[in-house]
């Protein structure tokens, strides 16, 4: 009996999983910027939030003499080094009064993006729904979408402040959500957490069985006296959430790739099983240097934070000076705006690259809830904020 023909794909073709996701959409926009200045064209980049100023000293000082130490060039433990989960026990008590057990409920990341992502493969199966905000961090659809589950979006209603409707969740995604994908201060929208809306999050996960993951990437990064709070710090919270906090962007640490996950300790517990199938840990360097920032003083934050307040105050000026209505945001390093009138966020975005050579992201980036929208980032020298401000006056006015 013949053996039947088997057809197989060619050799570079992708796996269906991979195919279910869309290109990284900021590696497009870099891509296109690159294109453009290879042209010779003299590109503004505000689309991408990647600090412009350096680490600060007392935390580039601990790397390098933790790098010269030959005792920390060795495969690093997963559960990472006891200072670290110790500095990040100590850092939530002091700044957010929530009681953290080091032995437990915490455990380096690589990056809140490699822990989002891995969180997925630890919780969802296929048909498992993961609950995600819309506009938001692409990782929250696409680390489902390759983990073989469903995202279904919760659009971040603006007449709710920027707060996803929790009684509007249709019935079957909750009979189906494992997880639940949520960060204030916001990405994009420089939100930040309506009153109540935690307590009322740790009811809803209560009810269904659904870890919440709030994604705390910005909490250093706030204006105007606003300090904001830890998931973590509402009662019942640990009990049915988790929280990544980045380093990234409060401390000017984005190439470092440094976070940790905190909270539910069963859940620390799956993420761990799982990275020590994926991963060898987070360099011990590198670990020190992230006890040495989460222990160090305020100032350098502070300072950090004024500079960004000046450039959203000087961005928010502009555009309202082109006709363009906005809030400045409390917290994060963007300006999240409504495009003018007889625009889409593409068309606007397109617009302002081509008469100003400044970027800018559309809303629709970040998903579809994002249509109608644009958003700056305040993550370039005073300098060039202040000529592509100056363009856009010029050539949108």
């Amino acid at each position: 009996m013949a053996t039947p023909e088997i057809s197989k794909r060619p050799l570079t073709e992708p796996s269906r999983r991979l195919e279910a996701v869309p290109a990284y959409m900021f590696a497009e926009l870099e891509r296109r910027v690159e294109e453009m200045r290879d042209r010779g064209v003299d590109v503004i980049s505000l689309g991408i939030g990647d600090p412009d100023r350096p680490t600060y000293p007392h935390i580039v000082e601990a790397m390098q003499t933790a790098v010269a130490d030959p005792a920390n060039h060795g495969y690093p433990s997963n559960r990472g080094r006891a200072e670290f989960r110790d500095a990040f026990a100590e850092f939530y008590d002091q700044r957010f009064g929530v009681q953290i057990d080091p032995d437990s409920e915490v455990i380096p990341a690589i990056g809140a993006k490699e822990c989002i992502y891995n969180l997925c493969f630890a919780f969802l199966d296929p048909g498992d729904v993961a609950l995600a905000a819309d506009p938001g961090y692409p990782v929250y659809t696409g680390g489902p979408a390759l983990a073989g589950a469903e995202a279904v979006l919760l659009p971040l209603r603006p007449e709710l402040g920027f707060a996803p409707d929790l009684e509007a969740i249709p019935t079957d995604a909750l009979a189906r959500a494992r997880l639940l994908f949520v960060n204030y201060p916001n990405n994009p929208t420089g939100a930040v957490a309506p009153i109540g809306f935690f307590e009322r999050l740790v009811e809803l996960a209560r009810e269904h069985e659904i870890l919440i993951v709030h994604d705390n990437a910005y909490s250093e990064t706030t204006y105007d006296g606003y300090v904001a709070p830890s998931f973590l710090a509402t009662p019942g919270a640990k009990a049915v959430g988790v929280e990544v906090f980045s380093l990234s962007k409060g401390f000017n640490m984005t190439g470092w790739r440094c976070a940790a996950i905190l909270g539910a300790a069963d859940a620390v517990a799956s993420y761990w099983r799982l990275k020590t199938n994926v991963d060898s840990g987070l360099f011990e360097a590198t670990q020190i240097a992230a006890a040495a920032a989460l222990a160090g003083p305020r100032g350098p934050i502070e300072e950090m934070n004024a500079i960004y307040a000046r450039r959203r105050d000087l961005v928010v000026e502009t555009l309202r000076e082109i006709g363009v209505e906005v809030e400045p945001p409390r917290g994060t390093i963007y300006v999240w705006a409504p495009v003018p009138e007889g625009h889409t966020s593409a068309s606007f975005a397109e617009l302002v690259l081509r008469e100003a050579a400044v970027v800018v992201s559309p809303g629709s980036m970040y998903g579809p809830s994002g249509e109608g929208f644009f958003r700056i980032s305040l993550t370039a020298p005073d300098d060039r904020i202040s000529e592509a401000v100056a363009r856009m006056r010029e050539h949108l006015t």
